[in-house]
């Protein structure tokens, strides 16, 4: 789901299914902009998808304005930007501010799954059979977009599969009423008024009636469930029938998203990254999505595949980023180039991980050969926070106390791990946790 602000501050894709705490931060310009900050995403709701930044809002403002007040100063300044005074009016008819707009915007999830948990969902049986199905059905259409942007028809399937489960959940929510509730009273209202400027000028343009522009409670829209402005600078006409219409037609949704993918620097032919094993002693510190080295250098380190062999991918001169998603105990991969764009489009790593293993698990692959640690659970939002806090308070500055497990909270948390002389993995656990409790 490509949502511009990147995989996202609303984020979402706001999404409504809050992060796992070892995720990272919403990248800038995601054709979705999320809202679950590094954890896996609730799938297959649109809600869940590439639309809403990750970054935690600021606290509402009391409002000095009416909504009234605010339509008609708004209403002057659309026009003003060119869009049709009886195209607003239209757009706007009977629109008054959303109650469950303002309650999903605020929502502030205690718990969230494990990574486990969400990969069970977003590789269920059933959706690896309808996205073999729909491979085969449409087949000559990926073929062309493939030749067209050069993008694997199975990471563009998952996509489908993973922002709007095939196209049977985009959302029911009037994108105009969602985006004018959250611009006038939201926690991002500098965000949401972009947004509801840009879905002006697709009402304007003709690619759908104001009626049946439909989305998720923060804006995302279609199959793809795009933000309107990654729509109005990346949807593309995929079928040649004069519209950009990401919400009918599978044609236009699966091409869209693949011009995002594609200015989003992605490699053709190349895979997204692999599972991997690591030497006994290994530098846990060195698994971070910062970390950048090259296929030799992670052999040299003694990284290998997950069956014991030696790194095998097209371009060894690639560089490539270690994950580790469940902390040093769980599975670990390499991702490279193509990952990152995946991210482009849902800043969430445990989303990328599941496109990339649905992409496979398409094709008889992508099993996982390492187990998870599934006696832990993640921290809860409030124990997230705790953390941060009482690392803030033995010197291990986390950046912000916000329950939001960053990179600086990361590089804290390894800090720590190294004072204790535990693999730093940077990764947040209750054990964790217990012993800041007690760390003197």
């Amino acid at each position: 789901m490509p949502i511009k602000t990147s995989r996202s501050a609303f984020n979402g894709r706001y999404l409504a299914t809050a992060t796992l705490a070892v995720l990272m931060a919403a990248c800038a310009d995601t054709p979705i902009q999320k809202a679950h900050a590094e954890s896996p995403v609730k799938t297959p709701a649109p809600s869940s998808s590439p639309s809403i930044p990750i970054a935690q809002p600021p606290e509402p403002v009391a409002q000095e304005q009416t909504f009234n007040q605010w339509k008609q100063q708004f209403r002057k300044e659309a026009i003003t930007s060119g869009i049709n005074e009886a195209l607003f009016d239209r757009a706007f008819a009977e629109v008054v501010p959303d109650p469950g707009i303002l309650r999903a915007d605020s929502s502030q999830p205690e718990f969230t799954r494990p990574v486990w948990e969400y990969l069970d969902g977003a590789l269920s049986s059933t959706r690896i059979s309808r996205a073999q199905r729909l491979l085969g059905e449409h087949a000559s259409t990926l073929t062309a977009i493939e030749q067209a942007y050069g993008v694997d028809r199975h990471i563009l399937v998952a996509i489908w599969g993973l922002e709007s489960n095939f196209g049977s959940n985009m959302g029911d929510n009037y994108v105009i009423r969602a985006l004018a509730t959250l611009a006038h009273q939201g926690r991002r209202p500098d965000f949401a008024h972009a947004q509801l400027l840009a879905a002006l000028e697709i009402l304007q343009h003709g690619d759908i009636a104001p009626v049946s522009m439909l989305g998720s409670w923060a804006g995302a829209m279609g199959q793809t469930q795009f933000i309107p402005t990654t729509y109005n600078s990346h949807a593309v006409d995929f079928d040649g029938d004069n519209k950009r219409d990401i919400w009918n037609s599978s044609a236009d949704a699966l091409g869209s998203a693949a011009n995002y993918l594609k200015v989003s620097n992605w490699d053709s032919g190349q895979p997204w990254g692999a599972e991997v094993a690591l030497v006994e002693d290994f530098d846990y510190a060195l698994a971070d999505i910062s970390v950048r080295k090259t296929l030799a250098e992670w052999t040299a380190l003694g990284v290998r595949s997950a069956q014991g062999g030696p790194l095998t991918f097209a371009d060894d001169n690639q560089t490539a980023s270690l994950l580790l998603p469940a902390g040093y105990r769980g599975p670990a991969f390499l991702v490279l180039n193509n990952f990152r764009s995946i991210l482009r489009y849902n800043n969430s790593t445990s989303y990328a991980l599941a496109i990339g293993l649905l992409a496979e698990r398409m094709q008889g692959r992508g099993e996982i050969a390492a187990s998870w640690p599934k006696g832990d659970t993640p921290l809860a939002r409030s124990e997230r926070l705790e953390l941060q806090r009482r690392l803030k308070e033995v010197g291990y500055d986390p950046g912000g106390v916000d329950g939001i497990i960053g990179a600086n909270t990361r590089q804290a948390l390894r800090n720590f791990q190294i004072a204790l002389g535990l693999p730093a993995d940077g990764y947040p656990s209750k054990s964790l946790l217990e012993k800041l409790r007690t760390f003197q």
